[in-house]
């Protein structure tokens, strides 16, 4: 007998038929029930907390910004060029920095490294209206320059001065400038020290400076440094960097230093100082040579030092140099080189006399000198 299961033709479709009405019936019973394929959610918007009132230091920084914004300039350098083939002269772009109105008549402050390069310079105000700008003075060895803009009166916002000798290590700083050409950019810090020293582009030091972390970087030189009552304090001049960017170390030269330089750039275009119209050898080659002191290479004819008796380097009859008198003291205050000379007679004025001690060959002799107008 054969025991083989028969398979009818057409079961296996029966039962796919079957579990397809299953499935339907489930689908219906889950509708039924609330399902379905999910919706799409309408976003609703997030809940913004409110910010209250702003604290009183950052009000008090808006208002300085405010205030000094509109006496701070963007100073944009140009380089005049002959074209190779049309002849006619071109402006090409030299670099850029900052500078403050010093007056409603149209002066400018600025460091002079900004413009020493320069042929031609032109200076935007915060309403961002340019006006080509007149060199009036400069003064390296201080590192100050004075720009004049015929720009309207009611357009120029000096900026209020302040004292230097007065501050201390730990008060606020801002700096408004333009670093990498980002105009009226302001950057808050701290007075990080006091005293310090910067070479200027003449090679002379630059004393009392003031160091801040308020960040300066390229394109800040030449701009204001305030207190916390918005009055300039300084001008950026310096960073320390390893890098040449910004690392935490800022230098201004202090307003005092300026407000004594700037008001005789604008009336002679140079500073006048007190000094005793003689040449004396640069402190490079006064190195080489050992001297402590400054030697002294020329008296003027006629001056009050050639009065005084004070001695050049000369030549004997054998054509062999002697060194003229070197100067090691003014007044008891020790002179060990030129920059020290001049530095210590600065603070003295004009027609002022004073002691000189000096040595000439293994002597040591004082004179006494009337300090004339040098510039």
């Amino acid at each position: 007998m054969d025991t083989r299961h028969v398979v009818r033709p057409g079961a296996g479709c029966v039962q796919s038929l079957i579990l397809g009405v299953l499935i339907l019936i489930a689908l219906l019973l889950w509708r039924q029930q609330g399902g379905g394929l999910p919706q799409r959610r309408v976003p609703q918007p997030i809940a913004v907390t409110p910010r209250g009132d702003l604290a009183e230091d950052e009000k008090s920084t808006i208002a300085l910004f405010r205030a000094a914004a509109p006496s701070v300039v963007h100073i944009m350098t140009r380089r005049v060029e002959r074209d190779f083939f049309s002849l006619n002269l071109l402006e090409i772009p030299e670099g850029s920095g900052t500078g403050f109105i010093w007056d409603r008549h149209g002066h400018v402050v600025t460091n002079y490294h900004v413009i020493r390069d320069a042929d031609v310079a032109y200076v935007a105000l915060a309403d961002r209206s340019s006006y080509p700008a007149e060199l009036v003075g400069f003064a390296p060895d201080k590192d100050v320059a004075v720009l004049r803009i015929k720009a309207p009166a009611d357009r120029l916002a000096p900026l209020p001065l302040g004292t230097s000798n007065d501050l201390q290590v730990g008060q606020k700083a801002f700096a408004i400038g333009n670093p990498f050409g980002l105009d009226q950019t302001l950057t808050t810090g701290i007075i990080s020290a006091l005293g310090r020293e910067i070479e200027s582009p003449a090679g002379r030091k630059i004393k009392n400076c003031i160091q801040t972390d308020a960040a300066i970087n390229p394109g800040n030189s030449g701009g204001p440094l305030l207190d916390s009552a918005g009055r300039l304090i300084g001008v950026n001049a310096a960073i320390y960097s390893r890098t040449g960017m910004y690392g935490g170390i800022g230098f201004a030269i202090p307003v005092d230093t300026v407000r004594r330089v700037v008001p005789q750039l604008i009336e002679h275009g140079r500073l006048i100082r007190p000094g005793l119209d003689v040449v004396l050898l640069d402190d490079r080659y006064r190195r080489e040579m050992g001297v402590h002191g400054a030697l002294v290479l020329k008296v003027s004819r006629g001056s009050a030092a050639q009065q005084a008796g004070l001695r050049p380097t000369s030549r004997d009859r054998f054509g062999r140099i002697v060194l003229g008198d070197i100067i090691v003291a003014v007044d008891g205050k020790p002179v060990e080189s030129t920059g020290d000379l001049l530095d210590v007679l600065e603070s003295y004025q004009v027609g002022d006399v004073v002691t000189l001690e000096v040595l000439r060959g293994k002597r040591r002799i004082k004179l006494k000198v009337k300090l004339e107008a040098t510039g």
